[in-house]
C-alpha cells in the first residue's frame, strides 16, 4: 500500500512591518483551514512567515531585530495556530525568527519548526547557509543582511519521523547548496520542506556599473534547484515563499511541490496568499533509491579525491 500524505503549500502574500502578529497568525489559520478542506494532513508555510523580512534592512542597533523575533514557541500570539491545528487533526511546518540565549549570550536564528497532528512540536532546524552581508553595503546592491542579525544554525540537518515517513527541513537559500539535500538523503529523507523569502531580481557591481540580472534568471534558479534537490537525491520538496510587493521589495513567490522525479506536481500561479495541495506518495522515493542512485551500489566515493567529514556529513573536497 502506498504511503501518501496529502501536503499544502500555504503561500503568502506580503507582511508589512506594521502587521501585528495577531494579523499575519489570522491568515496563517486561513489557509490552515482551507488546506483541511482539501483534505491536506501537512501545511508548509514561508520561512520568516510571522514578519515582515526584517534583514532587508540594516539597523545601526542589531538588537533592534529582537521585536520581530519569537523567544519561545509556541508563545500567546501564535498559540491559535497551534490550537486550531491540534483541532483539525492537521500538522504543519513555519518559518521565524527565533531568540534565544546560550552560554549567557543573546542569539538569533532563522528558524523553522515542524509540528504534528497533535499540535506538538516534532523538530526544529536552524538556517546553516545565511546569504547576504554582515555590513552596509555602499554599491546599494545587497537586499540581505542576514549575517548581520542571524547566527549560523548549529542544529546541522536533521530528519524526522513522521506523517509515516522521514521528513527533512531547510530555509531559504539552504535550497541553492547540494549538500542540503544530500545531508537529509543520506539520513533517509522523503520529503524536505523549505520556506523562502527571495526578491524577483538581484544586482551585482561589474566593475562601476550596477547591473540587474535578467528577470526570468531569479524564478528559474528557485525552482532549478529544487528539482535537481528532489530528483538527485530522491525525495518530494516541497518550496515555499513569501510573494508580492513586500515593504518595496518584490518577492518571486513561485511556491511548488516537486516529486522525487524533478517534476513539479504543483505550483502557485498568484503572489498572494494561496494555497496548492498535492498527494504525496513517500513509496516514489524509494525507485531510484533503488536503480539509478543506488548509493551502495552504485557511488564511488573513494574516487572523489580528498574526503573529509563535516557535520557528521562524508563530502569531497
Amino acid at each position: 500500500m502506498a504511503r501518501k500524505v496529502r501536503v499544502a503549500a500555504a503561500q503568502m502574500g506580503p507582511v508589512a512591518r506594521a502587521h501585528s502578529r495577531a494579523e499575519v497568525v489570522e491568515r496563517l489559520l486561513a489557509m490552515l483551514r482551507k488546506a483541511h478542506g482539501f483534505g491536506a494532513e501537512l501545511v508548509v508555510y514561508p520561512e520568516m512567515a510571522l514578519t515582515t523580512f526584517f534583514p532587508r534592512w540594516v539597523f545601526d542597533d542589531p538588537d533592534e531585530a529582537d521585536a520581530f523575533c519569537e523567544a519561545a514557541m509556541p508563545n500567546p500570539d501564535v498559540q491559535p495556530l497551534f490550537d486550531e491545528a491540534a483541532r483539525l487533526g492537521i500538522g504543519f511546518y513555519l518559518g521565524y525568527a527565533e531568540l534565544t540565549e546560550q552560554a549567557g549570550r543573546k542569539k538569533r536564528f532563522n528558524t523553522a519548526i515542524l509540528v504534528g497532528k497533535d499540535g506538538t512540536i516534532v523538530g526544529k532546524y536552524r538556517k546553516i547557509h545565511l546569504p547576504g552581508r554582515k555590513e552596509a553595503d555602499p554599491t546599494g546592491c545587497a537586499g540581505n543582511f542576514e549575517k548581520r542579525y542571524y547566527e549560523v544554525g548549529d542544529l546541522g540537518f536533521p530528519v524526522f519521523r513522521a506523517f509515516g515517513g522521514v521528513m527533512g527541513m531547510a530555509i531559504c537559500n539552504d535550497r541553492r547548496w547540494p549538500e542540503t539535500y544530500r545531508a537529509m538523503s543520506l539520513q533517509g529523507a522523503e520529503l524536505i520542506m523549505l520556506g523562502y523569502n527571495t526578491g524577483s531580481v538581484r544586482r551585482t557591481m561589474v566593475g562601476n556599473h550596477q547591473v540587474q540580472e535578467p528577470a526570468h534568471l531569479s524564478s528559474f534558479h528557485n525552482h532549478l534547484v529544487m528539482q535537481a534537490g528532489a530528483y538527485q537525491n530522491c525525495c518530494w520538496v516541497v518550496g515555499v515563499a513569501k510573494a508580492g510587493m513586500e515593504e518595496g521589495v518584490e518577492f518571486m513567490g513561485g511556491s511548488c511541490i516537486i516529486a522525487p522525479t524533478g517534476d513539479i506536481v504543483a505550483q502557485a500561479v498568484t503572489t498572494g496568499d494561496e494555497v496548492v495541495v498535492a498527494d504525496c506518495d513517500l513509496d516514489l522515493s524509494l525507485h531510484n533509491r533503488r536503480t539509478t542512485f543506488n548509493f551502495e551500489a552504485n557511488r564511488q566515493i573513494e574516487h572523489y579525491g580528498l574526503i573529509t567529514e563535516r557535520r557528521g556529513v562524508i563530502v569531497a573536497v
